[in-house]
């Protein structure tokens, strides 16, 4: 089949900045390490202990600005840096006091107005992924390409907010394998359910405005506005860029 993982992304922050990485340690029944390890409860959300529904935080799909954010986690010290064409860089402790109160400070600004405004940062032991299971998103570098040819653009990749991007499929070949497992490396994934898009996915990430009507050509094109799909890890392993992905035997 020829397939091959092309790219590693986590999102340290749920809807505020992606970071690649060259390598990640996957674990069975877990997302990506520090992959929306945070996320921005707004000033309206009802947030529980635990896992919580996308409602509850500020996000790209209602402020666009936030598309523009990239990130940057380091782990021995606990640090986020992020970064915005509009905002200076800001590094700061997710978990401390002072640290989010520097985060608030430096994202008010990038916020629309007439929203519920960011109130704290938010954990929950596990992923805030928009699954209420610990899932990890694959999209299909095909697929993307043939949904660009349809706007006559290039759509990039951070739009999506992917986890790990697949090339050597044809184009929504991934939906085929809901239910079915695949390797990539030593690591396992079944993959459970297609990704439904929001508005979000309209933004161009370079810039933070709104580009493209990505979910109208989805739906015009091929009557869905999916993209993608979520797995569950089912077996742990290293992978890497260039590792070799195919159906489980």
């Amino acid at each position: 089949m020829g397939w091959r993982l092309s790219h590693i992304f986590r999102h340290p922050i749920k809807a505020h900045g992606r970071e690649e990485l060259s390598e990640v340690t996957l674990e069975a029944g877990r997302c990506l390490p520090h992959d929306r390890r945070w996320a921005v409860a707004h000033e309206a959300a009802m947030v529980m202990p635990g896992w919580n529904p996308c409602m509850n935080f500020t996000r790209g799909a209602k402020t666009a600005a936030l598309q523009a954010i990239d990130a940057r986690f380091d782990a021995d010290k606990a640090e986020i840096t992020l970064t915005h064409p509009n905002r200076e860089s800001l590094t700061f402790a997710p978990d401390s006091a002072q640290g989010q109160a520097a985060f608030l400070n430096w994202v008010a600004p990038l916020m629309a107005g007439g929203r519920a405004q960011p109130a704290r940062l938010v954990a929950a032991g596990r992923g805030m992924t928009d699954t209420d299971f610990e899932s990890v998103s694959i999209l299909n570098h095909a697929s993307n390409k043939a949904l660009g040819e349809k706007l006559g653009a290039d759509l990039g990749l951070n739009r999506w907010r992917g986890n790990l991007w697949l090339d050597g499929l044809e184009p929504w070949e991934e939906f085929d394998l809901v239910g079915r497992e695949i390797a990539i490396g030593t690591v396992r994934l079944k993959v459970v359910e297609r990704i439904g898009r929001c508005r979000a996915t309209m933004v161009d990430c370079a810039t933070g405005r709104i580009d493209h009507d990505t979910l109208g050509v989805l739906e015009k094109a091929y009557d869905h506005t999916d993209f993608g799909v979520y797995a569950t890890v089912t077996q742990g392993g290293t992978i890497r860029p260039g590792d070799r992905a195919e159906l489980a035997a």
